[in-house]
């Protein structure tokens, strides 16, 4: 950026040349001067316009990693959000099971065996593994998302 600068100075310094050598001497100004102060001028032109380009590159690409930074973050949120919602299927899954089992343990403490108490257990014991089981896959299936955009980038 500060090339910018420096070739605004350069075409302005010439630009002011060439308006000051065109009002000094006005139609006796030599053809030579006039004839190398346009090359001068064009000159400057060019790396003008270069510079210009480079510019437009630049923010063209910065643009474009700007765009997928934020689908990157808008898919980490995404993902976010889906393993909040299996912890908290995690959190209820469980204490329904530690209810159960302290039901189970007073049941078998006055020696009465209750089937249908022993049933509801297993129904949230697997309840419990199946939501630790979604979790996992969700965890597994954003770590290899971010896996595949790190492949990507370096393809």
């Amino acid at each position: 950026m500060s090339d910018i600068v420096e070739y605004e100075r350069r075409i302005t310094a010439a630009l002011t040349k060439i308006s000051e050598r065109l009002n000094a001497g006005g139609a006796s100004a030599s053809t030579a001067d006039t004839s190398a102060l346009e090359a001068a001028l064009e000159s400057e032109r060019t790396v003008n316009a270069q510079l210009e380009e480079r510019v437009r590159a630049i923010k063209t690409k910065q643009e474009e990693k700007m765009a997928q930074l934020e689908k990157r973050v808008a898919t980490l949120q995404s993902g976010y959000g889906q393993l909040e919602g299996d912890v908290s299927r995690l959190k209820g899954v469980n204490e329904q099971l530690r209810e159960s089992i302290h039901a189970l343990r007073e049941t078998n403490q006055s020696n009465v065996g209750e089937p249908h108490l022993i049933n509801k257990s297993m129904l949230v014991e697997l309840e419990a593994l199946r939501a630790v089981h979604t979790s996992d896959r969700h965890e597994m299936d954003s770590l290899l998302g971010e896996l595949n955009q790190i492949i990507g980038e370096e393809a």
